[in-house]
This record gives C-alpha cells, sequence and structure tokens, in this order.
C-alpha cells in the first residue's frame, strides 16, 4: 500500500463538491482536536474512499480530507473527565457515541470522533469500514498467499522434474555402457573360447553377465511391447474396433429380442387362434387369421437361423465377419414386402374381428400372458415393420466404425444398398397400396357402393362438408337464407375429391353416406368451375351478399344429358379458397393432357403420353435424379431424390404438373431451397421459356411435322387449318365441354383472294344456346375480319374461367378492339381458338405458302401462353394454400406484385390470363382474408364477464363445445412452417415453434384444471360426481371429434394424484367406468395411436385430432431420414412424407366447427386461478386418503 500519494487541488475540491451531493454518507461529527480536552464540531462527507471535512454545512471549500483507504474504525470508550461541571452536562457527554478511525500509515495520529446517537455512530463506522475497502485487502492477500503457495508448488514440481530428467540421463548413459561392456565381453569370450573350449564350467563372471544382459533384453523387450500396448489402446483404430464389436452385440441382442418376439406372435397367438379357427364354434375364420398374421411365421424361422449364425460369430470373438450372414439374409428378406403392403388390412381385420364379443374375450386371454407382458396383439404385429429399417441403421453404424481396408467393408456396404433399395420398393409400394385402401375405405363407406373408386389410377384429395344451395328451374338459386338451419341441416353434403371425380353423398341418422341421384359423381372432365358469378348473370344477383361470398359453382355439362349446375357453399373463405385450388387443379391437368392431346394429333407423329414415356429424363436415374417404381397422379414416376435444379424443372415442367408434387413442393421447399429461388425460376420461365426449359423437352414437346405437303397437296393453307389450344387453360367455355375437343379451322379457296370466311366447328355445341355455326358476311376489303357476334362470342369465352375467382375489377377487365367489356355467357369457341381465328383472318390474303418464320411463331406463342399459363397455376396455387409465405415475407409478396403486373402489361396476354392474373393479385392485397377466424387473443378479450359460471352450474354440453371450439381455435393458428425442422425439440423451441408450444401449454392447462375441479371438493361423492360429470364431457368431445379434448380429460384422471383416490373410485358407476376404458382405448399411444389414426380416418372434418401423434410422426422421420443423401441430393420421398402429414393436419385446420362462443364458460375454462400444480394436488391426495401402512 502506498504510503503517500499526490493530488491536484482542483480535483481534491471537485471530489470535496461531488462528496458533498451524492455523498454515500453526510452529517455533523464533533472531531477532537490536537488539545486532548477539545471538541470541534465538523460538518463531514464520505465519497467512496475519502473523507471530506467542512467547518460548515454550506461551507464550499473543504477544511481537510482523510484518505480511508486500509484503514480500521472501531468503537471508543468515552473519554474521563478531568474538569467539574453540570452533573447533566456530564451525564449528556457520557450517552455520546465514541468511535476512531486507525490509519495504516506510520506516523499518522488517529482520527477520534463522536455523534450524538449510537444508532448514528454504527451507520458512520459501517460506512467507513465500507470505504476502507478492508475485504477486498483481506481477499487479495488471501489470493497472494495461494499464488505465492502455487508458485513455490510449480518451482518444487520443476525441480523434481529435472532431477528425475537427469536421473532418465544417466540410467541411459549406464544403460549404453553396459551395451559397451557387454559387447567388449562379448568379443573376449569369442577369442578366448579357443582355448577355453575344453573346459566343462563357464567362467562365473560370464554367467553373470549373460543374467545381465537376459535381464536387460526382457527388460527392453517389456518395455517396447508395454508402449506398443498402450499405443494401439488409445489409437482410433481400437476406439473404433471397441464401438463395432459394441455395435454387434447390441445386434445380437436386439436380434434375440426380435425372435422372441415372433416366437410369442407365433405361438401365442397365430398357432391358437389357428386351433380356434378349426374347433365346432370357430370365433374366427382361417381365412382372418391369415390376413392378421400373413407371413410372420415364415419371417420367424427365416430369423431363428439368422440368430443361430450371429451366435455362431460370437463364438469366434474378436475377430467377428457378418458379411456372408447378410449375403445370405438378403434374398430372403423379400417375403418381408407383403406383409408390409398389407400390414394396414391387417390391422383393419383384427378390428372388424374385435367385433366378435368370443373372439375379444379370447384374444384378451392370450393377451393376459405373462410371456406378452400386457402388449397387445397390434404390438406384436408392429415390430416387423421396422425391422429392415433397424437393419439399415445398424449397417450405418457398422460401416461408420469399419475401416476402409477392413476384409468386409465392400460386403456391409453392398448389403445395406440392397437393404436400402429394398426399403423404397416396400414405402412406394405402401404408399400406392395405402391410396387404394383409401379409395377402397370411402367406396365401403357409401352404402350404394361407387365404381370409379376401384379405378387404381384414382388419387384421393381432400375431403370435408360443404352445404350445397337447393336450385329451381333454369339454374336460378333459390332465395334462401345463410342462416337458416333448413338449409343447414337439409343442404349439408360431404364431399370428396379426387383426381378425376368429385363426389356428393348425403349422410344418414346411422352415420352411412348415400351418394345423391343426380349429381351425385361429377366427372371433373365435364366440368367447368366457377368461383365468382359475374355481376350480369341474373341468376346471381346479389348471391355474394346473400352467401358472403362463400359459394362457387360446378358447371357439369356429360355428353349425353344436359347441362346442369352444382352450387356450394364453404363454411370459410379459407376453405373456400382450398377447395377452389384443388378442384382447378384437376380440372387444369385433366384440360391440360387434352388440349395438348389435341394439338400433338394434328401437327406431329408425336403423342403426348408416348412424348411423356419417350423423354428418358422422366423416367431414367441420371447422377442429379433418382425416380421410384411408383406413379404419381399424372402417371409418371415419383421422384425420390432429386437436385434443387431438377425439383424446379419439374416444377415448371409445361407438359404436366402432378398435384402431389406441387403440394409437397411448396410444403417443403424451405428445407432445401428458398422462397426467393423458387419465384426466380418461375420468372425466368415466363421471361425466357425457350432458354428456362430443357433442350430435349422442347425438341419432343414440338416434334416435326410430316404432313405439311399432304395439307398443301388439298389446297388448304397450313396456317388455316392448325388448331390452337391454350395449356393448361386457367379459363375454359362455360359451355365447351372438354371431352368433346371442338376443332376450328378456317377454309379458304385458293383460287379467290377475297371471298367468304366461313367459320365452322367439327362438332355442336353442347350449349343449348349455341345450336349454330356462327359466320360472317363478305368482308367490303381483302383482309378477311370476323362478325361483331362472333368477335363477342370469342370475348365472352375468353372472360369466363373455370377457376372464377372474385370478379376481377372493371379497370383490368380485358376489352375487345371494339370497346365493349366482354360479359357474355355463352360461347363455343375457346381463347386460344379465337387467336388462331383472328391471325388467319389477320393473313387470309397473303400467299398460301407456309415458311419456317410463320411455323416458329406459332410454336413460340404456344410455348409462351403454356408457359404463363403454368406459372399463374403455380403462383395461384402458392398464394391461396401457402399465404402466411407471403404474410411473414414482404420482399417475397412485392416481388410477386411486380411479376404479376409485369404480366398484365403483356400486349399478348390472353384474357383469361388476364384474369387469373388480376384474381391472384385480388388474393394476394387481401388484408383480411382470416377475418372469420377467431383468435384465443381475441376470446379472452371478449370474455371479460363481471362473474364466471361454476363448475356445477355448468352442463357437460357446453363444457365439451366451448373446449372443442378453444382446443380448435389453438390447433388452426399453428403454421405449417413450425412442423419442419423438429424445432419443438431444440433449445430455443419457444422462439422457433412458439404456436406449437402455445398448443401444448394448453393441452397442459386444460388437463390441470380438470385435475383441479376434482381435488377441490373434499367429501367422496362430490369427487365422484366431478369425475362422472367429466368422463361425460370427454364423451361428447369424442362425438365433436375433438380427440384433443378426450386426451386432455383422460391423462387428467390417470394422474397419480387422482388415480390413487380408491374410495373416490369405488363411488364412481360402472357405466362411466367402461366409458372411460372405451375413451381411453380410442386415444390410447398403443401401436403409436393405431386406434385414434383408425378413428380419424373414419371421421369427417371439423375434427381436432391429438398433434403429439403427428409430432411423433414427422420426428420419427426426421431422425431416421436425411434430407440430403451423400452426393448432396434432396430427399423426396421424405419431403413427401412431411408433407403427407402436413397435408392430413390443415385438412383439419380449414374446417372449422359451428360453435357458438359462450363468455362465461370460455372464462372458466380460461381461469388459471383454479389451477393446481402438481405437486399441491399430491398433497392433497394424501390429505383425502393417507397411505395405508406397509
Amino acid at each position: 500500500m502506498q504510503k503517500s500519494l499526490r493530488y491536484n487541488e482542483g480535483h481534491a475540491l471537485y471530489l470535496a463538491f461531488l462528496a458533498r451531493k451524492e455523498g454515500t454518507k453526510r452529517g455533523f461529527l464533533s472531531k477532537r482536536a490536537a488539545e486532548a480536552s477539545r471538541w470541534h464540531e465538523k460538518w463531514f462527507a464520505l465519497y467512496q474512499n475519502v473523507l471530506f471535512y467542512f467547518e460548515g454545512e454550506q461551507s464550499g471549500r473543504p477544511a481537510g480530507m482523510y484518505l480511508l483507504e486500509g484503514c480500521s474504525c472501531e468503537r471508543a470508550p468515552a473519554p474521563p473527565r478531568t474538569g467539574a461541571g453540570p452533573a447533566g452536562a456530564r451525564d449528556a457527554l457520557d450517552k455520546q457515541y465514541y468511535f476512531t478511525v486507525l490509519f495504516g500509515h506510520e506516523g499518522q495520529k488517529p482520527l477520534e470522533l463522536r455523534c450524538e446517537e449510537e444508532q448514528a455512530g454504527k451507520e458512520w463506522m459501517e460506512a467507513i469500514h465500507q470505504a476502507s475497502y478492508a475485504d477486498i485487502l483481506i481477499e487479495r492477500e488471501v489470493l497472494m498467499q495461494k499464488y505465492i503457495h502455487l508458485v513455490q508448488i510449480v518451482e518444487t514440481e520443476k525441480i523434481a522434474a529435472n532431477q528425475l530428467r537427469h536421473q532418465l540421463e544417466d540410467q541411459d548413459t549406464e544403460i549404453e555402457r553396459l551395451k559397451s561392456e557387454i559387447v567388449a565381453l562379448n568379443k573376449t569370450k569369442e577369442r578366448m573360447r579357443p582355448y577355453h573350449s575344453h573346459q566343462e564350467d563357464e567362467d562365473p563372471d560370464i554367467k553373470k553377465i549373460k543374467k545381465v544382459q537376459s535381464f536387460m533384453r526382457g527388460w527392453l523387450c517389456r518395455r517396447k511391447w508395454k508402449s506398443i500396448v498402450q499405443d494401439y489402446i488409445c489409437s482410433p483404430h481400437a476406439e473404433s474396433m471397441r464401438k463395432r464389436n459394441q455395435i454387434v452385440f447390441a445386434m445380437v441382442e436386439a436380434e434375440s429380442e426380435y425372435v422372441h418376439q415372433l416366437y410369442i406372435l407365433v405361438n401365442g397367438f397365430l398357432r391358437p387362434l389357428r386351433m380356434a379357427a378349426s374347433s365346432k364354434k370357430p370365433p374366427i375364420r382361417h381365412d382372418d387369421v391369415s390376413s392378421i398374421f400373413l407371413n410372420s411365421e415364415t419371417i420367424m424361422f427365416l430369423h431363428e437361423i439368422f440368430h443361430q449364425g450371429l451366435k455362431a460369430r460370437l463364438a469366434n470373438w474378436p475377430t467377428l465377419i457378418l458379411a456372408d450372414l447378410f449375403d445370405i439374409l438378403l434374398p430372403m428378406l423379400n417375403i418381408y414386402q407383403e406383409f408390409v403392403r398389407n400390414h394396414q388390412y391387417s390391422l383393419q381385420v383384427l378390428a372388424n374381428c374385435k367385433q366378435n364379443r368370443d373372439f375379444d374375450k379370447l384374444l384378451k386371454q392370450y393377451e393376459a400372458n405373462p410371456a406378452c407382458e400386457g402388449r397387445m396383439l397390434e404390438t406384436f404385429l408392429t415390430y416387423p415393420m421396422f425391422q429392415i429399417p433397424r437393419y439399415i441403421i445398424t449397417l450405418h453404424e457398422l460401416l461408420a466404425h469399419t475401416p476402409h481396408e477392413h476384409v468386409e467393408r465392400k460386403s456391409l456396404e453392398f448389403a445395406k444398398s440392397k437393404l436400402e433399395e429394398l426399403s423404397r420398393v416396400m414405402h412406394d409400394e405402401v404408399s400406392d397400396t395405402e391410396n387404394i385402401r383409401k379409395n377402397l375405405a370411402i367406396e365401403r363407406m357409401i352404402v350404394e357402393g361407387c365404381d370409379i373408386l376401384l379405378d387404381t389410377s384414382q388419387t384421393f384429395i381432400r375431403q370435408g362438408s360443404l352445404i350445397q344451395v337447393p336450385s329451381v328451374e333454369r339454374g336460378k338459386l333459390s332465395k334462401v337464407r345463410l342462416g337458416s338451419l333448413s338449409l343447414k341441416k337439409e343442404g349439408e353434403r360431404q364431399c370428396f375429391l379426387f383426381t378425376k371425380h368429385f363426389l356428393i353423398c348425403t349422410r344418414s341418422s346411422g352415420g352411412k353416406l348415400h351418394l345423391l341421384k343426380t349429381g351425385g359423381v361429377l366427372s371433373l372432365v365435364e366440368c367447368t368451375l366457377i368461383e365468382e358469378p359475374d355481376a350480369g348473370d341474373d341468376d346471381s344477383k346479389g348471391s355474394g351478399h346473400m352467401f358472403g361470398h362463400l359459394d362457387f359453382k360446378i358447371v357439369v355439362e356429360p355428353p349425353d344429358a344436359s347441362s346442369f349446375t352444382v352450387v356450394l357453399l364453404a363454411p370459410s373463405r379459407q376453405e373456400k379458397a382450398a377447395w377452389m385450388s384443388d378442384i382447378s387443379q384437376c380440372v387444369d391437368n385433366i384440360r391440360c393432357n387434352g388440349l395438348m392431346t389435341i394439338v400433338f394429333e394434328e401437327n406431329s407423329k408425336v403423342t403426348v403420353p408416348h412424348m411423356i414415356k419417350s423423354d428418358a429424363r422422366l423416367h431414367k436415374d441420371d447422377t442429379d435424379i433418382c425416380f421410384s417404381k411408383t406413379l404419381n397422379s399424372c402417371k409418371v414416376p415419383q421422384i425420390r431424390y432429386a437436385s434443387v435444379e431438377r425439383l424446379l424443372e419439374r416444377l415448371t415442367d409445361l407438359r404436366f404438373l402432378s398435384i402431389d408434387f406441387l403440394n409437397t413442393f411448396l410444403h417443403t421447399y424451405r428445407i432445401f431451397t428458398t422462397a426467393t429461388v423458387v419465384l426466380a425460376k418461375l420468372t425466368d420461365i415466363y421471361k425466357r421459356p425457350f432458354t428456362s426449359i430443357p433442350v430435349r423437352s422442347l425438341e419432343l414437346f414440338f416434334a416435326t411435322s410430316q404432313n405439311n405437303r399432304e395439307h398443301l397437296v388439298d389446297g388448304k393453307s397450313p396456317r388455316l387449318c392448325r388448331k390452337f389450344s391454350s395449356p393448361p387453360p386457367l379459363a375454359m367455355s362455360r359451355t365447351s365441354s372438354p371431352v368433346r375437343a371442338r376443332k376450328l379451322s378456317l377454309t379458304s379457296s385458293l383460287n379467290a383472294r377475297i371471298g367468304a370466311l366461313d367459320l365452322t366447328t367439327s362438332s355442336s355445341s353442347s350449349s343449348p344456346t349455341a345450336t349454330h355455326s356462327p359466320a360472317a358476311s363478305p368482308p367490303p376489303h381483302p383482309a378477311a375480319v370476323l362478325d361483331s357476334a362472333a368477335a363477342d362470342r370469342v370475348a365472352d369465352s375468353a372472360e369466363l374461367s373455370p377457376c372464377r375467382s372474385p370478379s376481377t375489377p372493371r379497370h383490368l377487365r380485358y376489352r375487345q378492339p371494339g370497346g365493349q367489356v366482354a360479359d357474355s355467357p355463352h360461347c363455343s369457341v375457346s381463347p386460344a381458338s379465337a387467336f388462331a381465328i383472328a391471325t388467319a383472318a389477320a393473313g387470309h390474303g397473303s400467299p398460301p405458302g407456309f415458311n419456317n418464320t410463320e411455323r416458329t411463331c406459332d410454336k413460340e406463342f404456344i410455348i409462351r401462353r403454356t408457359a404463363t399459363n403454368r406459372v399463374l397455376n403455380v403462383l395461384r396455387h402458392w398464394v391461396s394454400k401457402h399465404a402466411q409465405d407471403f404474410e411473414l415475407n414482404n420482399e417475397l409478396k412485392m416481388n410477386v406484385l411486380n411479376l404479376l403486373e409485369e404480366v398484365l402489361r403483356d400486349p399478348d396476354l390472353l384474357p383469361q390470363e388476364r384474369k387469373a392474373t388480376a384474381n391472384i393479385l385480388r388474393a394476394l392485397s387481401q388484408d383480411d382474408q382470416d377475418d372469420i377466424h377467431l383468435k384465443l387473443e381475441d376470446i379472452i378479450q371478449m370474455t371479460d364477464c363481471p362473474k364466471a359460471e361454476c363448475f356445477e352450474t355448468l352442463s357437460a354440453m357446453e363444457l365439451a363445445e366451448q373446449i372443442t371450439l378453444l382446443d380448435h381455435i389453438v390447433f388452426r393458428s399453428i403454421p405449417y412452417e413450425e412442423f419442419l425442422g423438429q424445432g419443438w425439440m431444440k433449445l430455443d423451441k419457444n422462439e422457433r415453434t412458439p404456436y406449437i408450444m402455445k398448443t401444448s401449454q394448453h393441452f397442459n392447462e386444460m388437463s390441470n384444471l380438470v385435475a383441479s375441479q376434482i381435488m377441490n371438493y373434499a367429501d367422496v361423492s362430490s369427487r365422484a360426481n366431478a369425475i362422472e360429470k367429466w368422463v361425460a364431457v370427454a364423451d361428447i368431445c369424442r362425438c365433436l371429434h375433438n380427440y384433443n379434448g378426450v386426451l386432455e380429460i383422460t391423462s387428467a384422471l390417470n394422474r397419480s394424484a387422482i388415480y390413487r383416490l380408491k374410495k373416490t373410485w369405488a363411488k364412481v358407476s360402472k357405466q362411466t367406468k367402461a366409458l372411460m376404458e372405451k375413451l381411453q382405448k380410442t386415444v390410447s399411444s398403443e401401436g403409436r395411436f393405431k386406434n385414434l389414426r383408425e378413428t380419424l380416418k373414419n371421421c369427417n372434418p371439423p375434427a381436432v385430432p391429438y398433434l403429439g401423434m403427428y409430432l411423433t410422426d414427422l420426428a420419427f422421420i426426421e431422425e431416421g431420414t436425411p434430407n440430403f443423401t451423400e452426393e448432396g441430393l434432396v430427399n423426396f420421398s421424405k419431403m413427401r412424407m412431411i408433407s403427407h402429414i402436413i397435408r392430413e393436419i390443415r385438412q383439419f385446420q380449414q374446417t372449422a366447427y359451428r360453435i357458438d362462443q359462450q363468455p362465461k364458460v370460455i372464462q372458466y375454462l380460461l381461469d388459471k386461478a383454479l389451477i393446481i400444480d402438481e405437486d399441491t394436488l399430491y398433497e392433497l391426495s394424501l390429505k383425502i386418503e393417507p397411505r395405508l401402512p406397509a
């Protein structure tokens, strides 16, 4: 510590000023003067570690200062009174508080102070003690001592290390000296051997030297081998071999357990049930036994052989060679294909057999066997499903710890590749089989049956409840109110959309489905979709206001009957947009194929199916793409792996667009690319279609025509004979049927330069208003033109779209040269044909020759129109089904708006393209797309009731309805991007997946509320009544398809705090216990929620599934399958599986409940003051029913 210091007077004055204003302690103290008997009262101020004193409180300049660092402060006794004075004065002086400040500097006198009150004195002493930094100094001294001690230890260790080093050097020197002596002695011995060969006994010194030599050799050898062994034990190779052996041992144990499970399945279930099926009163048929167990017995025999081989290999440990065993096993694993393919059907047959009481009783008897360990038959049937993936994971781990030069490295890699190929084939077959089973399940639900669902090419798209608006003559809507109960009850329809058909069914009171007698099965190839009627239509005036713009039309034109219109009403705008997007996508795919077939049948010998088959890029594996054997909805092989470039190429392929590919891509693109890249590709396709499309695809898209000369020989201009189509048509004629392609041709005599222009159709129009062929009168000038009627009809056709999005604003509507807006609803000419008519009429007076430039222009026109329609189609699907992408990314939204505005400025844009673009712009610009959907925060704000209802006054129906409403609001608020990447399992899960975490929190709060409400009752009867009421609420939730609510209540009832209340459960009725067991069985997690999945598959939205079931599936997919292959390709099969789960979730999210909110009930359900924590619940449970003594 420094003994003296220098300070600046100005600095001291500044510190004194701060001490007066902000000092730690300030006040009057008496300071003892140099004379022992005199005390002077000064005003003291303490600032940091400096104590200033002033003559008075108002003094600006300090009278002195003390540096307190290192000082000590202690209580001092009152000084003795030498003089005689009044007794009262002496008593006052004795009561004052004295203390002394001792400084650590040599020669500095202590500072003696006193104050009037003891409390003030203690405060001054504490403040001075803190300002002295005594504690810090003590810590510094302690740390310094420790430091010195450590330094001494280090020095000691250094000295010891030097000593050991010197000893080692001395020993090495001694060893070298001994070696040299041994060498010298050996040489001496060699020289002396001829002279001493006759001696029988060796010299004792030689023996000693040999002993020393032998000892040294052994010591050196042992030290060398010890170092070698230690180095190997610590080497990466040894660690890898240890892990490899552990993997093999674990595999043998898992195989032993799996064989044991198969043994129980066969000997505990299969063989006893076979015997039961052969009895006099069989509870099950032999066919059902075979359908349930499939070839599980053969699988057991195979794995018993494999297990014996593994155990034999363990006898040769540590040399574990397994590749030859897998070589024997691989050809036999094909038996798993049959088991996996029919596994779902096996579980369905088992569920049907359980309806038989005798069989159910017998099965429970078998499951009660101790060997089953409480597991059900469904669990044993599920084990073989995971065996192939388990082998793949095991081989992957084995290869990770097998050196590249290992003898069986190549064999294991071959086995792994074969198993992965088998797994992919099985997965593809399961996907195809699942689609067929889904169709068959729907077909069985329909009482009359439906033959079209037996077509394997039918792919299920979506299902839901819609309201069919009744109609009267001439297609006019009856004036009915949207809110009328009769319309909701009588007009409610269960609708199913497939790739080729649309089914409309009614549901009977027993839950069976019945197809409508008229319009129950709609072939999409005969349908035209109209989203919103034009304002000029008499039959739809005011319908938008009447139905809140939730209605849409499907105009059906069967070839052998009169056309009719089906008007459907969606529950919400979001659900309407989803239905419109899916239906229009199916219609577009069908019409695109039909229109392109027309083009290529006339202009080329290459038809569309042959064109797709002949393109090897669509079905042949390459370095940047790999296909599966399963075909998509367009009959093109599905993509298994592909690079991002090939995926974007498939998205923009002008020949077809698969719905399942588009859904999968838009759901999962953010895993392997960004929205900016996707939009850039779409922009590139629109602006530069010829440079963006692969050359081979363009060559196949336009094969050279071989019959141009035939057209010239017939005396017709090829330009006038070519037909134009607009693939894929976003808009079609309202009365045109895609089944019968209308072929338009303009015929003109080559000899007459000015003649009549005939517009004919090869097939009569099916529209009742278009019964004649429009013809134009001879033009007064050489350029042939269309008459006004024909032009109006062409414009009308261009205005009408199968996907009638919200009506286009007037300033965006396409106008004909005459200036009139085309609004006529009747036309028999397609827009592309209208363009052909216009171009043919413009060139009517030209020479009959047809050059390559004109042909190229026509080809460019078709390519550009097709590219524009493809871009609009993808954007419409993107905007309507994935609106949150644009809500969260304003830059993406602005780029799409700019692209659409650029499309609108295209002078060659067809009218239907213009209207589709305007509709997308309108949908993208709407800020209130989700205005009818309530949010949980809004409900909380609306439930500010003065008094909430209590549990006793609420009915079970009210509770169940409001629980269902809240659960669905929380469930549908989850954006689908939170389901990607397992964000709910990360450390920052609250930031990455806030809505999933909110759903989990809401589930826990509702479950806690149920448990807390039951535990609030002190008497047994009230608790039993509360349990019965909550079970009734859960059963109503089941009827409302709220399986999340069912699980909330059953999980609360299964808590340890409630489950242990035996006296309470004894008061619960048997019916309630049976009902609860039934509910628990429905939502049980056994067999990966097998029962719940089956129930959800057979129920119709709206419904609230248990979110944890889907999160488990997604986690299983994410952990078991990588996003990218080793070559860097996107694992699109995994994306397809993820998208399938997300589509199922969104199907339940989009269909809302029609339940009115009750603020008092919701306030009760959301009242967190009623919730008791888990520990308190258990303490209450112990107070209610204490533990019985052991």
